[in-house]
């Protein structure tokens, strides 16, 4: 008799409270593994508008360097691509970049001169993830 009870235990397999505890272990491991993960999406989209502020920053500089002076903030950022019209377009000119990049949250940069943080210069920034201009996310080239 002792036998047979034995052996049928051995035959039951787990029992549900078993099962839920594994489940509830294993649920704790990914939930704990997203929001790792999530962290590290955020940290590289930073660090990925920092490495574009600093191409824009030189490709401005080269601007700089071929037509003796900066866009304007109407011109904008464009004028690394198209050649700028109205009162203060260069006289020698010649595109800087290729295609106009986007933040890693799909907006483009801002760009604004003179800056209102690098007064004797200009801005160049992204809105952040919160995509809006002038708030405590945005990353800019007075960050780097």
């Amino acid at each position: 008799m002792k036998t047979h009870r034995l052996q049928t235990r051995k035959n039951r397999g787990f029992t549900l409270v078993e099962m839920m505890l594994v489940l509830g272990i294993i649920a704790l491991l990914v939930g704990a593994g997203a929001v790792m993960f999530t962290d590290v999406l955020g940290t590289g989209k930073q660090g990925r508008a920092k490495a574009d502020i600093s191409t824009l920053t030189t490709a401005l500089r080269t601007y700089e360097a071929q037509s003796l002076l900066l866009p304007t903030t109407e011109q904008g950022l464009n004028a690394l691509i198209e050649r700028p019209t109205g009162r203060s377009s260069p006289q020698s000119w010649s595109p800087v970049l290729k295609k106009m990049m986007v933040d890693p949250w799909g907006h483009p940069y801002h760009y604004r001169r003179p800056g209102t943080k690098d007064k004797g210069g200009f801005d160049i920034y992204s809105a952040g993830p919160d995509e809006q201009a002038e708030t405590a996310d945005d990353i800019g080239n007075w960050m780097l």
